[in-house]
């Protein structure tokens, strides 16, 4: 079985046995997947006392955990597990069965072929990107503390990486080729340009991720499309699908 789901930000309570009773079911050889901003690594001076216990918490599940990754992850640590071969693709491996699925990848789970990209612009941040380094940093973060305005701290709550490198971009185009450009489901954290219009007009700002998507949406045969980032549950079109707290199976 294979079931997804959108964003956790480190709150893992949809998955406990009351809320998500279907787990009883289930073994390491079923999954489920988060559409990114997973959150259980994230502490800036490494897994503390409570990060441990979550990531614990979820390895004791009975299925195994699978994410993509979102903006809001601490890539510094995210990026310094060693990348294993997994299902056909590149992974990080949290635990042994919470892993997650690297970009431009395409895995082999369960019969069913699924290309992954994780990341996305960040939108909360009206107030910039504060160095902490930098000389005014207090001053700055105090004043946009009393002006309320949302603002992110590189390396402490912001990273570059939450937008892909060309050579991630070119190594998902490699691997689709490789696959016909033919997949039967595509995991991504936000989505292509053309499916955030029609999520929000021009709410959203197109961005170099949202436009390779488009790319990718316009060149690839799959089945569906499962995305989170924008915090709603909705059927986009008949192929496409945002998600939050819904936990949906796919398999």
């Amino acid at each position: 079985m294979i079931y997804i789901t959108g964003d956790c930000h480190q709150d893992f309570r949809r998955f406990s046995t009351r809320i998500f009773p279907e787990q009883k079911g289930m073994t390491k050889e079923d999954y489920v997947i988060i559409c990114g901003d997973f959150g259980g690594v994230w502490n800036q001076g490494g897994e503390n006392k409570e990060e441990k216990h979550l990531c614990d918490w979820l390895e004791g599940k009975p299925f195994t955990t699978l994410f993509v990754d979102g903006n809001h992850e601490n890539f510094d640590r995210l990026y310094a597990y060693p990348v294993e071969e997994w299902h056909g693709g590149k992974v990080h491996k949290i635990r042994p069965s919470v892993i997650h699925m690297m970009r431009g990848q395409v895995f082999e789970i369960d019969g069913k072929s699924i290309f992954t990209f994780g990341g996305a612009s960040s939108h909360d941040i009206d107030g910039g990107i504060l160095e902490p380094e930098g000389p005014d940093f207090k001053r700055k973060k105090r004043m946009l503390d009393q002006d309320w305005r949302p603002y992110r701290i590189n390396h402490v709550s912001w990273w570059s990486q939450e937008l892909p490198t060309e050579e991630e971009m070119e190594e998902g185009r490699r691997n689709l080729a490789a696959h016909g450009n033919k997949v039967d489901f595509i995991v991504t954290h936000c989505c292509a340009s053309s499916t955030q219009i029609l999520l929000g007009g021009k709410l959203y700002r197109p961005d170099t991720l949202t436009a390779y998507l488009e790319e990718i949406r316009q060149n690839t045969s799959f089945r569906k499309w499962f995305f989170g980032h924008y915090h709603d549950n909705r059927n986009v079109n008949a192929q496409e699908i945002l998600l939050y707290e819904q936990i949906i199976r796919i398999s």
